[in-house]
């Protein structure tokens, strides 16, 4: 993996969001650390290229993003598609989840992470369709 210097303060900022996790980012870490989420070993609030990501899984290149309503606003909205932008151009897979979605159906969020990590099948067609 590539390692790009971090500042002082994005580490520190990073390390305060690790004290100060939603509800949504609680659930989810409590499913996927510890290489508990088939053997992938994920970081919270991990700084890659300027930004603090939620969940960073380096072997896999795949980042899970965690959103609040407020990411529904354009303003916010327009700065996400553009910090995706650039997390893909440095070759990360980003994956995002409504923190409704995790608090609700922590089992199909993670299933969705497995499948595009590569880990697991997608179900039939028929299985996703109600």
């Amino acid at each position: 993996m590539t390692h790009h210097r971090v500042s002082p303060a994005n580490r520190g900022n990073a390390r305060k969001m690790r004290k100060a996790m939603t509800d949504a980012e609680l659930k989810l870490w409590n499913e996927v650390r510890a290489d508990r989420l088939m053997g992938m070993a994920f970081r919270r609030q991990m700084p890659i290229a300027g930004y603090i990501v939620d969940f960073a899984c380096p072997s896999k290149k795949l980042i899970v993003e965690l959103d609040g309503s407020q990411h529904a606003s354009p303003e916010i909205s327009a700065s996400d598609a553009a910090r995706t932008a650039q997390l893909e151009a440095l070759g990360w897979t980003i994956l995002r989840f409504w923190n409704d979605d995790v608090i609700r159906d922590i089992d199909n969020v993670c299933q969705h992470i497995v499948i595009v990590a590569g880990l697991a099948d997608a179900p039939p067609l028929e299985e996703l369709v109600p």
